[in-house]
């Protein structure tokens, strides 16, 4: 019986450990409501000038998420992206990040018009990287669930050219 007992307790932790989503190295901190949905164990800047603020101090590239609450593509993209664990670490470790519902009066920001959902990188020196992009033409910006490894790769080329440029 003891047997049986601990084997369903074996069970249970293994299953509970690959459900597990991303804890920061400095332990789980309780959900913010500036993440919105997109990752609740993240440090979300409140505005674009408090995002540029702690990435100019702390040199670290801004990742900015443009969204609507009531998007069918903004909803499904935020699912895939808060249930991440790879993007979520990178995320924490190496950027500041910061998602708006309305549009910033900065037009570097909406390079190629104003729709969402669209990402945007912006760089400790406060340089708008319309270099880095996703895979649509006409929507440059612009990223799909399928589209999550194109995004990991563009916030690994953000913190390489913040290093070369830098």
């Amino acid at each position: 019986m003891i047997k049986a007992a601990f084997s369903v307790l074996l069970v249970l932790v293994a299953m509970s450990s690959i459900f597990a989503k991303y804890i920061p190295k400095t332990g789980k901190r309780i959900p913010q409501t500036l993440s919105r949905g997109w990752g609740d164990q993240l440090i979300w800047a409140q505005t674009y000038e408090e995002a540029l603020f702690w990435s100019r101090s702390r040199n670290k590239p801004v990742m900015v998420i443009f969204h609507l609450e009531d998007c069918p593509h903004s909803q499904a993209l935020k699912k895939v992206f808060s249930e991440d664990d790879q993007l979520q670490k990178i995320l924490d470790e190496d950027f500041t990040v910061l998602n708006l519902v309305y549009e910033t009066t900065d037009k570097h920001l909406s390079p190629d018009g104003q729709y969402v959902p669209r990402i945007l990188f912006v760089d400790p020196s406060m340089t708008v990287r319309a270099d880095i992009n996703g895979r649509y033409a006409n929507r440059m910006y612009a990223y799909e669930p399928s589209d999550i490894s194109l995004l990991i790769s563009n916030m690994q080329k953000a913190k390489k050219l913040l290093k070369s440029e830098l």
